[in-house]
């Protein structure tokens, strides 16, 4: 990894207009094999879209605790998740104690009903608020389209010599989080974080932000990179499990959110996966496996079950 100052900025115009690739492809793969981190403008989703998921946010934060709380997170991780409620236990970038410092709206696929054997299957629990669940679902089906194009682009950008894991998103795993964070006191100890320092677990992420800032990335010799706002951009970044298909050439890169800005923060992160049931391991062309495969359910109930007081496993159950 390479110590960098700033985050890239890669133009999708080529990826969303239908042309020619294969300079992009090199740009991906320069910046998400140094960085894993990166500016995406020319995205191809509306700029109504993205004002209407903050507005749809901020509706739902300014909800009555109480009507929040009727559609608190369950086991198939959809609902609100309150301030204090999840705790980033297994990260080995920081030392943290205290839960992180935000409340959140959690949506994933729509499923009829529960699959037991497809972990987190379900259906979404909705607040009663008029608009807000084809608001979420709009730009959930919009962005979900673009993470697919970023897929075979990242394919591309790391020669995978065999495209058929692109199959495992034909029912992908999504998540659409509308997280809202306080402002943090200027005495707050140094060990509170609206996000503490982490790595996401899954293929790739793709953040709307507001305009007050806090987001940090960290360098390889442990210094922090702050990722300001960027007009009319998402931040996208690379998660474990593509970092495991691509044999380590996309990195993972740690991160964290500090909200010392006095103001209320929202932000609106979609994540992008495949499957829960995908095995996942290096692809074919990306060299001699560095990684065991693991299935991706396996590794996703692992991860919330340590980190959600929702997930938390007692005991007898």
């Amino acid at each position: 990894m390479t110590e960098f100052t700033d985050i890239p900025v890669l133009d999708l115009a080529p990826l969303t207009e239908g042309r020619d690739t294969d300079a992009l492809a090199q740009e991906f793969a320069r910046a998400y094999g140094e960085t894993g981190f990166g500016y995406v403008v020319n995205h191809g989703i509306p700029k109504d879209l993205c004002q209407g998921i903050f507005d749809a946010s901020r509706r739902f934060h300014a909800l009555p605790l109480a009507a929040k709380q009727a559609i608190a997170v369950n086991r198939n991780h959809r609902g609100y998740i309150a301030i204090n409620t999840s705790t980033d236990v297994t990260t080995d970038l920081a030392e943290v104690t205290k839960p992180n410092q935000s409340a959140s709206f959690m949506m994933m696929r729509e499923d009829a009903a529960h699959d037991p054997a497809v972990y987190l299957s379900g259906q979404n629990q909705w607040p009663d608020l008029p608009g807000f669940r084809e608001t979420c679902e709009a730009y959930a089906a919009a962005m979900s389209s673009l993470g697919q194009r970023l897929m075979r682009l990242a394919l591309q950008a790391i020669g995978a010599s065999d495209s058929t894991i692109l199959t495992s998103f034909d029912d992908p795993t999504i998540w659409l989080r509308l997280l809202h964070y306080p402002p943090m006191p200027p005495q707050a100890p140094d060990d509170l974080y609206g996000s503490a320092p982490h790595k996401d677990f899954g293929c790739l992420t793709l953040l709307a932000q507001d305009d007050v800032g806090g987001l940090q990335v960290m360098t390889p010799s442990g210094l922090w990179v702050d990722a300001p706002p960027m007009k009319g951009a998402f931040v996208v970044n690379v998660g474990d499990m593509l970092h495991r298909m691509s044999n380590g050439q996309l990195l993972s890169t740690p991160h964290r959110v500090i909200n010392r800005s006095g103001r209320e923060r929202y932000s609106c992160p979609f994540f992008y996966d495949p499957h829960v049931n995908t095995t996942i391991a290096p692809l074919p062309g990306t060299g001699t496996p560095r990684f065991d495969p693991l299935i991706f359910a396996d590794f996703l109930r692992s991860e919330l079950e340590a980190g959600y007081d929702a997930h938390k496993v007692t005991k007898g159950a």
